[in-house]
């Protein structure tokens, strides 16, 4: 039998989506003759051009000189990726390679987890954004000083699991980096139990009050958990796309970097939808980030049977969508299994945040809070 010839509307969908993939590939304006040598014979270069008018009419398409050929808008982007999103690339290389990068348990779940998020931005060649609960049984591991100014020095603190925490102390009394270098030593002494370093009277005292100070500000911090933790990376990613070229498109992209409710507000769309997604165009109306020509393509991840976060990453519209959905399948099955059997091997447990600790977010410390002087 003959098959069936598709319904004019049909066609019509057909082209427009034909387009999109074709400009996608290539970047370049597609015009009919182009369209009709790449899978569209079977119509005449007059019926596609009649295909491509009404499709403009309709805010599918349009035309950056009279003479051209046509180029997607957003809301044929949002078409193609509503096709799409059920039909992801068959599994690749690039997918395989993900798979066995992030497929390592360990101890180190905080560590694992940023170094997840380059592997991802290596391979999508996105920014990406990574989002995750609070793991427990965590310690701190070692504590380095560094001197800013005369007056202040930033704290490093180092944990177990591999998160890294950043304060800045005041010293009214100037300190010489051979002096911080005692007072760190000191500090390790406190939380490891190493041999007790020589200090002066006055050293000892600065050490005991920062000591003091960087504990209750940790124990704070790590108590009163208000918004999951978000690595972030790939910033140099978008510099590559030539929609980014423009300054103000670039500027709203990055934006997104510095606007972590905004990034919380579309990874807890994402938890909620419980599956692979993408934000363009008016979705991303929910977010103040100022983002045309944007798109954000998300996709939860969970712990045990538990969503536990999300991925996202962050480019312009012309994106290999069906390969970017394959790889953030692949991901997100990896950190499902990897962190399932890290937590398991190594017994370690993780919370969310909850709803109620989100007004206890930047209160003072807890009446009564106490941390026994060791001597």
């Amino acid at each position: 039998m003959t098959p069936k010839k598709p319904a004019k509307d049909e066609r019509q969908r057909l082209v427009l989506l034909g387009l999109v993939e074709l400009y996608l590939e290539t970047g370049q304006p597609v015009g009919s003759t182009t369209l009709k040598e790449n899978g569209f014979e079977s119509l005449s270069s007059a019926t596609i051009r009649n295909y491509f008018a009404k499709l403009e009419k309709e805010g599918y398409l349009r035309q950056q000189h009279s003479s051209g050929g046509r180029i997607p808008t957003e809301a044929a982007y949002k078409l193609y990726v509503e096709t799409q999103l059920g039909t992801p690339q068959p599994k690749n290389k690039d997918a395989e390679f993900l798979r066995e990068q992030l497929s390592r348990p360990t101890r180190e779940v905080a560590a694992y987890l940023q170094r997840a998020a380059e592997v991802i931005a290596d391979k999508t060649e996105c920014a990406v954004f990574l989002s995750s609960p609070r793991f427990d049984q965590d310690f701190i591991l070692d504590i380095k000083l560094v001197a800013i100014d005369q007056n202040r020095c930033l704290c490093v603190l180092i944990t177990d699991f591999g998160m890294v925490h950043t304060e800045v102390l005041y010293i009214e009394k100037g300190l010489s980096n051979i002096d911080l270098k005692k007072i760190a030593h000191y500090l390790q002494w406190r939380i490891s139990g190493m041999e007790k370093p020589k200090l002066k009277p006055e050293e000892e005292k600065i050490g005991n009050q920062f000591y003091k100070e960087i504990m209750l500000r940790h124990i704070v911090t790590y108590s009163n958990f208000s918004a999951e933790d978000i690595h972030k990376t790939g910033f140099s990613k978008l510099l590559a796309y030539p929609d980014f070229n423009n300054a103000a498109s670039l500027a709203g992209g990055l934006s997104l970097f510095e606007n972590e409710a905004d990034l919380r507000t579309l990874m807890q769309k994402a938890c909620e939808e419980n599956k692979l997604c993408c934000f363009l165009g008016e979705d991303l109306d929910i977010v103040s980030t100022g983002m045309a020509g944007c798109s954000v393509l998300l996709i939860p991840y969970k712990i045990h049977q538990t969503t536990a976060g999300a991925i996202a990453l962050l480019g312009p519209n012309r994106l290999p969508y069906r390969k970017l959905f394959s790889l953030l399948e692949t991901a997100s099955e990896a950190l499902h299994e990897t962190l399932t059997n890290s937590l398991y091997k190594f017994k370690i447990t993780f919370r969310k945040p909850k709803p109620s600790q989100i007004e206890l977010e930047n209160k003072s410390p807890p009446f009564g809070l106490y941390i026994e002087d060791k001597e």
